[in-house]
């Protein structure tokens, strides 16, 4: 019993268990997997992150054109000889990076004055670079130079180790000829990861156009091998339709989304993108999610183990002694009878214990443990009582007018008569009446007058006479 307990509610709890796992699985799979969704994610990330990078361009070209139009850039050029001018043009260059670390999150890594031509007068915090043409190498400041509009620009060349977010600004005369630029750059990785954690906080890249392919320029501190991966392979040809059509773009590889922006007001021309990716599901490995499911399940089997064990025992214990019980009086103990103390059981094996004394023939016990009468007077069988109270009279001492009267009364004024006299002398003795019903009454004397009858041949009715201690029927033979 007790492991068939165990292994109905196991199998139950089976099945409900991997009923519930399977449906959240799919539930969550179902929820998680939303390519449009996720596409259309990943595509507002990276415009946030173009956004961004474009708005920290455009507010350092402004400060820039204040700073070019200030009477101290126009002083450093007009200096005499060009060893003046390079002097005076490093100092203001010092002067202008010190100024930006108070304005931006952090200080420029290069800050550049140069002249109409693109060549370099001076930078800040060296002698070096001073006679390189920039404009030639790098061809978004020679056309500001030439246009006289400020502009910013991804500069990067390895063989020069530049790599740099370039925003300038040309300053002019008192006629308004441009005689220069200044030039800020920032670093690209730290720009990236300024705005990486500004916006998306995923892992950003900046590609560039390099004849005909895609080259990685910069990326943030957070890294992505899936993102570098895809943007050198499978994710390269949307990419190049994003610079080319200025509209961003996503596409899937290997597990993730990745998604480019353009970055339309930097550099001369369409060039240059912004690159993130996000994870293809909404919900990262959402189908170990239903996972916690199965373990609860296996508590929940664990916890039926143990609970049909228990209750198994509870129940399979009495069985086991009623069953031994049984076989030992088959096996010729007749005085055998169980005395169990169950909340459950403990009827059955009392009801077990009545039917064997019945088929023995025993007589049950009828006292408690301090010898009291626990049978109630109205347990007492009316037959019992009749049998007792059954006094033959012989009708030696009955007065004839009694005799004439019994035997001219009609049978059904007699039968009712003498049992509410019964009733009456019995009450009157305190005995309990409520077992003794008319019918039985009735039927006993009639049973009672067929015996007498033959005892004495001639006719018997009975007259009810009441002692001090008893109620006696007196047996009266009709002549």
């Amino acid at each position: 019993m007790r492991n068939k307990i165990i292994l109905v509610n196991a199998i139950i709890v089976l099945i409900v268990g991997l009923l519930s796992w399977v449906l959240v699985r799919a539930s969550l799979n179902a929820a998680a997997d939303n390519s449009a969704q996720v596409a259309d994610d990943a595509k507002h990330a990276v415009l946030g992150a173009s956004s961004r990078l474009q708005l920290d361009a455009l507010k350092t070209e402004r400060w820039l054109s204040i700073r070019a139009g200030e009477a101290a850039t126009l002083d450093a050029v007009n200096r005499g000889t060009t060893s003046a001018q390079q002097e005076a043009a490093t100092a203001r260059c010092d002067a202008i990076a010190s100024t930006a670390k108070g304005a931006f999150e952090s200080g420029p890594s290069l800050v550049v004055m140069v002249d109409a031509n693109g060549k370099t007068i001076g930078r800040n915090g060296s002698t070096l670079m001073r006679g390189e043409s920039l404009g030639t190498v790098y061809p978004g400041l020679k056309e500001a130079l030439v246009s006289g509009h400020s502009g910013s620009d991804v500069w990067a060349n390895a063989g020069r180790n530049d790599q740099y977010l370039a925003s300038y600004a040309p300053f002019r005369d008192a006629e308004g000829v441009v005689l220069g630029a200044i030039v800020i750059g920032t670093t690209l990785n730290d720009e990236l990861s300024r705005v990486s954690d500004a916006t998306t906080g995923r892992a950003l890249i900046l590609v560039e156009i390099s004849g005909d392919d895609l080259k990685v320029v910069s990326h943030s501190t957070a890294s992505n091998a899936g993102l570098e991966s895809a943007v050198a392979s499978s994710a390269k040809t949307s990419i190049k339709g994003v610079i080319a059509s200025g509209h961003p773009a996503a596409t899937e590889s290997s597990g993730v989304v990745v998604a480019a922006a353009p970055l339309e007001q930097v550099g001369n021309g369409k060039h240059v993108a912004i690159a993130g990716a996000v994870p293809s599901t909404l919900i990262e490995n959402a189908a170990s999610l239903a996972n916690p499911v199965l373990g609860v399940m296996a508590l929940g089997i664990v916890l039926v183990i143990v609970a049909g064990w228990l209750l198994g025992s509870y129940i399979s214990r009495p069985i086991n002694m009623l069953e031994e019980g049984l076989l030992m009086i088959l096996n010729g103990q007749s005085d055998k009878r169980f005395e169990l103390d169950h909340p459950d059981l403990g009827g059955l094996a009392f009801r077990i214990d009545q039917l064997l004394n019945q088929l023995m023939g025993v007589e049950e016990d009828p006292t408690d443990d301090e010898g009291r009468v626990s049978k109630s007077p109205s347990q007492q069988s009316f037959t019992d009582a009749m049998a007792v109270d059954d006094k033959g009279g012989g009708g030696s001492t009955v007065d004839p007018g009694v005799l004439d009267r019994l035997a001219k009364e009609p049978p059904r004024d007699y039968y009712a008569r003498i049992y509410r006299e019964y009733i009456s002398a019995k009450k009157a003795l305190g005995d309990a009446t409520d077992h003794i019903s008319e019918a039985a009454f009735a039927a006993r004397i009639q049973g009672m007058e067929q015996e007498a009858s033959a005892k004495y041949g001639k006719p018997v009715r009975y007259e009810v006479r009441a002692g001090e201690k008893e109620v006696v029927l007196l047996a009266i033979p009709l002549s």
